[in-house]
């Protein structure tokens, strides 16, 4: 009986490291479905200066992304026929206090880069 419980022990440790191995060579599953790439830049309408920290999301879905010290951003999300881009100022204290603003795409190819100016209040 112990021989058995080893032996099953052993069998499903190397099928799991076959798997494992699998993975590593040939990678995960790629997502198949045709996505759209938005990417941008966010800048300060009065002073033409990035802004750091300005959070862009793709409304009625939990993605969003962060501008980074260039106020640039990019992001991957799902096809659809339309996209309201909401551009956010949730950490005011850092940035100052901007106004968020609100984009609607329709028709967009594969890609598309967006330069936004946002108004501060």
């Amino acid at each position: 009986m112990k021989r058995s419980w080893r032996r099953k022990l052993l069998g499903g440790l190397s099928l799991t490291s076959a798997l494992f191995i699998f993975q590593a060579c040939y990678g995960t599953p790629h997502d198949l479905g045709l996505d759209i790439f938005i990417q941008g830049q966010v800048k300060s309408e009065k002073t033409n200066n990035p802004i750091k920290g300005i959070r862009v999301s793709v409304a009625d879905m939990t993605q969003y992304e962060f501008t980074d010290e260039e106020g640039k951003f990019s992001m991957y999300t799902e096809t659809a026929e339309s996209y309201d881009i909401k551009f956010e100022d949730i950490d005011s204290g850092q940035n100052g206090i901007f106004v968020g603003k609100d984009t609607l795409l329709k028709n967009i190819a594969k890609t598309v880069y967006l330069n936004i100016a946002l108004e501060e209040k």
